[in-house]
């Protein structure tokens, strides 16, 4: 599924209206038809309830969405906030204007016009219609004011497309103190990728996105370097022929583990044969021969000559289908210098996780023998090791393109929405997964699943794509069944 900015946005409301064609009114009535739909199913009987809206297409939206509820049995009141007028007219956008006429004669609703901050504190439910997706600068005046008694009433808050002070992409700038704190957000057509940040957690609430019939043609058309990694846009899992045999999916290469930190290796592994793969090798310290041979016995060990860490690069890397390393490998000097040596080497996928980053991020000057087409899979912090402080999720991500682009390697951003940058600019977000799976252990069955569908022959965007995804499912179902407290990076395997 694209995502799309809200420029772009904008630009596919003005193809529909014209080539569907429909007019912007009755594209407004569609869709508050379908936002009061919701709204009906989530209250299920009718309620009091306060609409707050502001005087362009977003205030329209409410105002539509105010008559539907009306004729509904809701008691509706309709705060419109209008610090401008024009002699004694409040400047309205047509569509505003047209919806407000309609409901001065409609039963059940109150309207109240305001040029100062509305008193909220009676109201139960507020519906937030003040500003829409095309805000760039911070509210100020009697916008800020409203935003401050919406979100310091007792009210649950909905909010109409995008929380109002809320800017589509990039927060840096905006002031958190004039952003509407919705409980909801009914948002139109897209999710907002400023939805998948996490620094704007605490302002959307929970999303769902409210199909407005936008043209197909516009959609299909409109490029966008944004997208979401979901059931129906994730790769498709190959099918298996009859005749097929182990050596047709692939033998993967682990290089990993540490005295006292196998367990990694362990969840690694696992999670690389439960995904698919036909012979996994792992190469790791002597003393995690025992502990892996007892754990995970359809693997083959390929003991170091050292006890406690490895020291040695096996001769014929070149010869597996596809390699991962750094789950629980420690960042000992002469580890550091098997991953340089590996990093010189290889010509087979590559998948790095853990303390090969770290490893990375003490010799920056290594970064640039990456293969083209290596997966990296940081979390916030080996991301930041690796290239430098960030303030937040948007610049990130901003970080981590230039990365991918500059290296041509595949940056899979761990974390709630995982976004994946890839080297010609895409970013995909992950839409499975959930909090439960934010314990030790998850990472290394990430990088298991990833080198396991990168020995099976599935290209490395393929592999970053589907493996979040896989990733993320499997933890959903593990969730289901432990309960996100309770669960543990094991069960997301025992899930795969």
């Amino acid at each position: 599924m694209k995502l799309f900015s809200t420029s772009q946005i904008k630009e596919l409301d003005a193809y529909t209206i014209k080539h569907e064609p429909i007019s912007s009114l009755d594209l407004m009535e569609r869709a508050s038809v379908a936002i009061a739909d919701w709204l009906l199913h989530f209250f299920e009987t009718p309620q009091a309830i306060t609409i707050v809206a502001g005087t362009g297409n977003n205030g329209g939206d409410g105002l539509v969405v105010a008559r539907i509820l009306a004729a509904c049995g809701f008691e509706v009141e309709v705060v419109l906030i209008k610090p401008c007028t024009d002699g004694m007219r409040p400047v309205l956008s047509p569509d505003c204007a047209a919806n407000w006429e309609q409901l001065q004669n409609i039963k059940n609703v109150r309207t109240v016009e305001t040029v100062s901050s509305p008193s909220l504190q009676n109201s139960n439910y507020i519906i937030d219609a003040l500003f829409g997706s095309g805000l760039n600068r911070p509210l100020e005046g009697v916008y800020s004011e409203a935003v401050q008694a919406i979100n310091q009433s007792a009210a649950q808050v909905i909010s109409i497309d995008i929380p109002s002070g809320l800017f589509g992409e990039d927060n840096s700038n905006n002031n958190p103190n004039t952003i509407i704190k919705a409980d909801y957000t009914l948002t139109l057509q897209f999710p907002k990728i400023a939805f998948l940040l996490p620094e704007n957690e605490r302002y959307i609430g929970q999303f769902s996105v409210i199909d407005i019939g936008i043209h197909p043609t516009a959609i299909s058309n409109t490029k966008s370097p944004y997208f979401l990694i979901d059931k129906n846009s994730a790769p498709a899992i190959k099918e298996r022929g009859k005749f097929t045999h182990k050596g047709s999916y692939g033998h993967a290469l682990f290089i990993g583990g540490t005295y006292g930190r196998m367990g990694a290796v362990v969840m690694a592994t696992r999670a690389c044969l439960r995904s698919g793969v036909g012979l996994l090798s792992i190469q790791t310290p002597s003393c995690g021969v025992d502990i892996l041979q007892t754990t995970v016995p359809e693997a083959m060990c390929i003991p170091d000559k050292e006890h406690s860490y490895i020291s040695l690069l096996t001769e014929d890397i070149n010869s597996y289908s596809a390699i991962a390393s750094g789950c629980g490998m420690g960042t000992e000097p002469i580890t550091a210098k098997v991953l340089k040596n590996l990093l010189e080497r290889i010509s087979k996928p590559l998948v790095l996780d853990a303390d090969a980053l770290n490893i990375l991020s003490d010799n920056p000057s290594w970064i640039n023998l990456l293969p083209k087409n290596t997966i990296i899979t940081p979390h916030p912090k080996e991301f930041e090791r690796l290239t430098g402080a960030y303030k937040n999720r948007y610049e990130q991500i901003e970080k981590a393109l230039v990365l991918s682009k500059k290296h041509h390697i595949f940056v899979v951003l761990k974390g709630a929405h995982t976004a994946v940058c890839c080297p010609d600019g895409e970013v995909h977000f992950n839409t499975s997964g959930n909090p439960g799976m934010a314990k030790g252990g998850s990472g290394d069955v990430l990088c298991g699943v990833i080198l396991s569908l990168l020995a099976q022959g599935y290209s490395p965007k393929e592999s970053a794509l589907l493996g979040v995804y896989l990733h993320g499912v499997a933890g959903d179902k593990a969730a289901n069944k432990n309960g996100q407290t309770m669960m543990i990076a094991s069960d997301i395997i025992d899930k795969i």
